[in-house]
Formats: structure tokens, C-alpha cells, sequence
């Protein structure tokens, strides 16, 4: 098993920057893909970026150019750098590991909210 800590989340002006983070332990060896998703009030819960173990990184086209996303060399530790937030980006934010078996593993979720 994966288990997973989010930390970062908080209330930030528009044009405001925030750096999610989460730590992975337990089964880390397992680990492929890390990655963050969102989900606003209302909506589904949709991807932000992810990143595998090999380094590729794949975006949401609404963060291309804002957010970034990135692991330490260890692979247990995934962060977010978000840019220019929005007031759009308005969301609890969730880890997600995915296991070369294909499992998945969520974390509790952080909450951005982007408001002036």
C-alpha cells in the first residue's frame, strides 16, 4: 500500500502563486505515475499533471504554462508549482499515485481557493 500527504493548500489573491506538495511512503517501489487532480464544486474531478517515473510530464491545456509539476529523485515527493493562479483554479486538489500493477492511490485532498 501507498500513502499519501498533501500539504500547500490555502486561500491566494488572483495572479498569486502556490506550491502543492505530497510525500509518498509505504510500497514506494511500486510507484509509476504521480500526479495531481482537481475538483471544483459542482464538477468532476479532472487531471492537472501528472508525471512518471521516467519523467515524462503530461498537462491540463487550462494549466500549460502556469503550473509545473515536479519529483525528487527519490520519486516519494511530487509538488505543484501553480503561477498566475485564477480564480477558476478554485479547487480541492488531490494526489494520485498510480503502481506499475496499475493501482491507484489517492490522497485526502488540499483545498486552493484563488479569491480576492
Amino acid at each position: 500500500q501507498v500513502q499519501l500527504v498533501e500539504s500547500g493548500g490555502g486561500l491566494v489573491q488572483p495572479g498569486g502563486s502556490l506550491r502543492l506538495s505530497c510525500a509518498a511512503s509505504g510500497s514506494i517501489f511500486s510507484i509509476n505515475t504521480m500526479g495531481w487532480y482537481r475538483q471544483a464544486p459542482g464538477k468532476e474531478r479532472e487531471l492537472v499533471a501528472a508525471i512518471t517515473s521516467g519523467g515524462s510530464k503530461n498537462y491540463a491545456d487550462s494549466v500549460k504554462g502556469r503550473f509545473t509539476i515536479s519529483r525528487d529523485n527519490a520519486k516519494t515527493t511530487v509538488s505543484l508549482q501553480m503561477n498566475s493562479l485564477k480564480p477558476e483554479d478554485t479547487a480541492v486538489y488531490y494526489c494520485k499515485t498510480t503502481g506499475y500493477s496499475g493501482m491507484d492511490y489517492w490522497g485526502k485532498g488540499t483545498l486552493v481557493t484563488v479569491s480576492s
